[in-house]
This record gives C-alpha cells, structure tokens and sequence, in this order.
C-alpha cells in the first residue's frame, strides 16, 4: 500500500548507515525476504513484480523496522 516503508539500519565498519524503501504510488506494497544469509526487501506492484529491490547481508543488519502506512477513515 502506498505509504509502506520499510528501513534498514546496517554495520558499515563502524559507522550505521540508514536505507530507505518505500511503496511510492498506489497498489504499491513492500516485502521482506530472508533467506541463506541474505535480507531482501522489495518494492513490488500488484501483479507481484519487483520495481525496486535492494539485498542486505543479515549478518551486518542492526535493526529492520517495518513502518506500515497511516490508515485513512
């Protein structure tokens, strides 16, 4: 849903770095996977193709926050 967000904060040698992936239009949504090491966090439509994905090794990952999107009433 537009508005998802996920961030990834990772160990760069020392210093945090932050990431960023949102659903940046409507029908959009975010996905996390985990698998053998790896972190992958996809930007993906409805059809269920990836627009955007960005892979992370979990062993360097210090926090993955999930921000789902404000509901609107």
């Amino acid at each position: 849903m537009k508005g998802d967000r996920v961030e990834i904060v990772i160990d760069a040698g020392g210093t945090p770095r932050t990431y960023e992936i949102r659903a940046t239009r409507a029908g959009r949504r975010v996905e996390v996977t985990t698998r053998r090491g790896l972190v992958e966090v996809s930007e993906v439509t409805r059809s269920g193709s990836p627009v955007r994905t960005a892979r992370f090794m979990s062993s360097r990952i210090l926090a993955l926050v999930e921000h789902p999107a404000d509901e609107v009433t």
